[in-house]
């Protein structure tokens, strides 16, 4: 049975996001304040958090980050009232696997966490048969999550590594925005394909430029690819 934590503040929402994944035969616990939450999921495993933004004690963003530090792999869908593409991108940053804007259909919020568990599950199965990447002066361990350059730590977000690590299974082969869109946040994501330009961005400043490489390659018109 998968086992869910919902995080939110408004007393009817909650009941009925509890009731409505019950129904689907999840185990499903709530809370409704930052804090109190940040204790629940230090000493609590879930297959899977329900996370709002605006909450009392702490607010949505910074409980994901700070659960980031320490558990890289459980996925967080984010919910929220802000449709902008800033916030958005700050919720990703933060750590989020996907954003659902209020107000939402049931149905899916249900899909959504499901396809992220699946992923989840999917992506562990993985790492158990290649735990090592090598290319060139990079390495990235997909059993740890870490990633190095001449031997120096890079701390990527979530999102950062799972782009990475698309690019570098690829083997120098083009992957296109969408493909990265659809495999990474899911076929169910509404963002345009300038959200994986701005992560580009991101990665090409954290592991190409303090090394004065060039590793992450724009093919225009087609996508990306990872020259070692």
């Amino acid at each position: 049975m998968k086992k869910i934590l919902i995080i939110e503040d408004d007393p009817e929402l909650n009941t009925n996001l509890k009731d409505a994944l019950t129904t689907e035969n999840m185990q499903v616990e709530t809370v409704y304040d930052g804090l109190l939450a940040e204790r629940i999921l230090n000493k609590s495993h879930f297959d899977c958090i329900l996370l709002d933004v605006n909450l009392p004690g702490k607010n949505g963003f910074d409980l994901a980050k700070d659960f980031r530090t320490h558990n890289t792999s459980t996925p967080i869908l984010m919910i929220s009232a802000f449709s902008e593409l800033e916030d958005k991108v700050q919720g990703y940053e933060m750590g989020a696997d996907d954003y659902l804007t209020k107000p939402f259909y049931m149905r899916e919020l249900i899909l959504k966490i499901n396809s992220l568990i699946k992923r989840s599950q999917n992506t562990a199965a993985a790492t158990k048969e290649n735990a090592i990447i090598i290319a060139g002066d990079l390495q990235l361990n997909t059993t740890l999550k870490e990633v190095s350059r001449q031997g120096i730590d890079i701390a990527l977000t979530p999102r950062e590594y799972q782009i990475l690590l698309k690019l570098l299974e690829s083997k120098g082969e083009i992957v296109s925005k969408q493909t990265l869109v659809q495999q990474i946040w899911g076929r169910s994501f509404d963002a345009n394909t300038n959200t994986i330009e701005v992560y580009i961005n991101f990665l090409r400043k954290k592991i190409d430029r303090p090394f004065g490489k060039e590793s992450i390659k724009t093919r225009i018109g087609y996508g990306y690819y990872f020259e070692d």
